[in-house]
């Protein structure tokens, strides 16, 4: 079997584990039981996130996306976050362009919204803690969302993959996904404390994402 025939496989593999993957979080949040009202919630929150990542598309890497993502997920925890990321990656390509891309940017982003989960039980409500916030999204996009971006790149560009292309792939990547990361720190350093607040009214006036 010659190497870039292997290469398609994984390629394949990797795409459907990234789709099963991303199945498995849909299943689980589903179980949570969400109302319609968590749904027009996380609708219109996917759609703050498409016309940010849109406002910025002259700007090369310069995604704000993600902020507002992780913002959600520190709202309403990692299984709102990632329904977030995803159907605001799937919706944002249809002004970007949709191509085998998709499925990792939307996995990628999901990823980001379940780290921002992880912050839901801390208080952000003072300037340093903004800030080590800021930090946190400026490391996640850097070390994970990144990364799983630079390897979607990496089976669609290389025929054969060698540590060589590899490393040519996420070396490349490094200052784009430093740019997106900056993006996202830049957007958590301003908006996370006054969405937080304003979602936080929201969960107690109208009781959306209760725990269940």
């Amino acid at each position: 079997m010659s190497k870039e025939l292997i290469n398609s496989h994984y390629y394949i593999v990797s795409t459907l584990v990234i789709l099963a993957a991303t199945g498995n979080f849909f299943l689980q949040y589903e179980r949570q039981k969400p109302t319609v009202k968590d749904f027009v919630t996380l609708a219109v929150l996917s759609a703050v996130a498409v016309v940010s990542r849109a406002a910025f598309a002259m700007v090369p890497h310069f995604k704000p996306i993600t902020g507002i993502i992780m913002i959600c997920g520190i709202a309403f925890g990692s299984g709102a976050g990632f329904f977030v990321g995803v159907i605001s990656a799937f919706v944002s390509n249809f002004i970007f362009g949709q191509g085998p891309w998709t499925p990792w940017q939307m996995f990628a982003y999901g990823i980001a919204g379940v780290c921002a989960g992880f912050l839901k039980k801390r208080e952000i409500h003072t300037m340093p803690q903004v800030l080590l916030t800021a930090v946190y999204g400026f490391c996640v996009v850097l070390l994970i969302v990144g990364p799983i971006l630079d390897t979607g790149s990496l089976f669609m560009m290389a025929n054969v993959i060698t540590k060589e292309t590899a490393g040519a792939v996420y070396l490349s990547g490094l200052p784009v996904n430093a740019i997106h990361g900056a993006a996202t720190f830049i957007t958590l350093l301003l908006f996370c404390r006054p969405l937080l607040e304003k979602l936080d009214r929201m969960k107690q006036k109208y009781g959306i994402m209760n725990e269940r």
